[in-house]
């Protein structure tokens, strides 16, 4: 995490230099085009499943996983297939995502979409406003407590949602006592980069009600769909499968019906 936390202070740098934080706030609260992305994923009926369809390029554990997609083409087949709302990696330096991977995604589409980065400046989160993201990702481990609640409630004041993400016993400690509405348990182990579902469906147990668990990585099949709904869990976000596809609209059909 060093070495992602000081590559991102150098980008932040080089962002303000060319627009300021007050000139990104001011436009972020006059954005009028918000899609809500919460209220697709909270299960209002449990025999829906909801999911959050990622578009990324590469990972630090695969390498280039779909280098040259077209994103506004995937997010297209994401909605037809079913998606409640679409993730997109903005982050360049491991994963070969951008901002305008973000744009032409939601341009493409009628659904919410999440701005997946590693966040942890309030000048990113106006940004990733000012960018027509809907949804942020805050990762607990990169954050203070204190940080974790002052980043939702400017995402609350201009009118984003947010996933937090957690990956151990001790980040969920620390959401439980947060504002957080979503929570995405991610199925990875950050030290091995091998996935466990059960990560999340052990994890879910300990969220108090109010707090909607996200299942992240290491779903593959409808099978460990149905796993992780008979333990409470019903929405998902799947990328590296869903990217690698052939069909990714009638894939997402199979992993929904």
């Amino acid at each position: 995490m060093k070495k992602v936390t000081e590559q991102k202070k150098s980008d932040i740098r080089l962002a303000r230099r060319r627009r300021s934080e007050q000139s990104l706030r001011r436009d972020a609260e006059y954005r009028r085009d918000r899609r809500p992305f919460i209220d697709r994923l909270t299960p209002g009926d449990t025999r829906d499943t909801h999911i959050i369809a990622e578009i990324k390029r590469a990972s630090p554990s695969k390498g280039n996983i779909r280098r040259h997609l077209d994103p506004a083409e995937l997010a297209a087949a994401y909605e037809r297939g079913g998606a409640s709302a679409v993730s997109v990696l903005t982050e360049t330096h491991w994963f070969n995502g951008g901002v305008g991977d973000l744009q032409a995604a939601r341009s493409a589409i009628g659904l919410p979409v999440l701005r997946k980065d590693f966040i942890f400046d309030a000048y990113q989160i106006y940004e990733s406003a000012v960018i027509s993201a809907d949804a942020v990702l805050l990762i607990v481990a990169l954050l203070s407590p204190k940080q974790l609640e002052e980043y939702l409630a400017i995402c609350e004041s201009i009118g984003l949602d947010a996933l937090v993400e957690v990956h151990s016993p001790a980040d969920m400690e620390t959401v439980k006592k947060s504002r957080a509405r979503l929570i995405g348990i991610n199925n990875r182990n950050l030290r091995t980069l091998e996935t466990d579902i059960r990560i999340a469906i052990d994890m879910a147990k300990d969220l108090p009600p109010g707090q909607t668990p996200v299942a992240a990585s290491g779903i593959r099949t409808r099978s460990d769909i149905e796993k992780n709904r008979n333990s409470g869990i019903y929405d998902f976000l799947i990328g590296e499968h869903l990217v690698l596809a052939n069909d990714p609209e009638e894939f997402l059909r199979t992993l929904i019906k």
